[in-house]
C-alpha cells in the first residue's frame, strides 16, 4: 500500500519498520512461520491416520463409562468419572466433598513434612473446620479427632475425615449420579457405539 499523503498511518508504518534492525525483522518472520507451522500440526496430524486411534479411545471411553455404575471405586478409578461426578455434584452444590477427598489423596503422596504440616493446616481451614468456606458435611466427634491430629501431622491425619465423606458420596450422592440425566445420557452414548462397533465386525 503506498500513500503521498503527508500524515498517512501506512506511511509513518513503512518508515517505522525502516528504522528497524534488519535483525528484528527476521525473527519476526521467523516466528511467523514457526507459528504457521505449529497452527497446521493438528491436521497433518489427523490426515496421517490418527482415526484408528481415535476409534480405539472411544471404545476404552465406553467401557470405562459403563464401570462406573459397577461400583463407587471404579468410578473414583477413572479420572473422567471423577470429572463426569464433579460435573453433577456442582448441580447439587456438593463438590466440596469430593474435592476434599481429591484434596486428602493428593495430601497422602506428600513426603516433606514442612509440606504436610502446611497443607494439612490449608485442608483443615478450608474444608473441615467449623463454618470452613467449604465445609463437608462430617460429625462434631470426627472434626476434633481431625483437629488434634493437626498437632503432628502425618499423611494419615484425614483418614477418618475422609472415610466418612467418602461413604456420605457412595450412599448418597453416587445413587443420584447413576440415576442422573447425564450419567443416562451417556451410558445410552456408550451402548450405541458398542451397537455399532459389533455391527461393524
Amino acid at each position: 500500500m503506498s500513500c503521498w499523503m503527508p500524515g498517512c498511518p501506512a506511511l509513518s508504518m513503512c518508515r517505522g519498520l525502516a528504522a528497524l534492525p534488519i535483525t528484528c525483522l527476521e525473527r519476526a518472520k521467523d516466528l511467523k512461520t514457526r507459528l504457521g507451522i505449529l497452527l497446521h500440526k493438528p491436521e497433518l496430524r489427523h490426515k496421517t491416520g490418527s482415526s484408528s486411534k481415535l476409534g480405539s479411545r472411544h471404545r476404552d471411553s465406553s467401557r470405562e463409562v459403563l464401570e462406573w455404575r459397577e461400583s463407587f471405586d471404579q468410578l473414583l478409578k477413572s479420572k473422567s468419572g471423577v470429572n463426569a461426578f464433579h460435573t453433577f455434584l456442582k448441580t447439587e452444590f456438593s463438590e466440596e466433598n469430593l474435592d476434599f477427598w481429591l484434596a486428602c489423596e493428593d495430601f497422602k503422596k506428600t513426603r516433606s513434612k514442612t509440606k504436610l504440616a502446611f497443607k494439612a493446616n490449608r485442608i483443615f481451614e478450608e474444608f473441615v473446620q467449623s463454618e470452613a468456606p467449604r465445609e463437608v458435611n462430617i460429625d462434631h466427634e470426627t472434626r476434633e479427632i481431625t483437629r488434634k491430629n493437626l498437632s503432628g501431622a502425618t499423611s494419615a491425619c484425614f483418614n477418618e475425615a475422609q472415610a466418612k465423606t467418602r461413604t456420605l458420596m457412595e450412599k448418597d450422592s453416587y445413587p443420584r449420579f447413576l440415576k442422573s440425566a447425564s450419567y443416562q445420557d451417556m451410558t445410552r452414548q456408550a451402548a450405541s457405539r458398542g451397537t455399532s462397533k459389533r455391527s461393524h465386525t
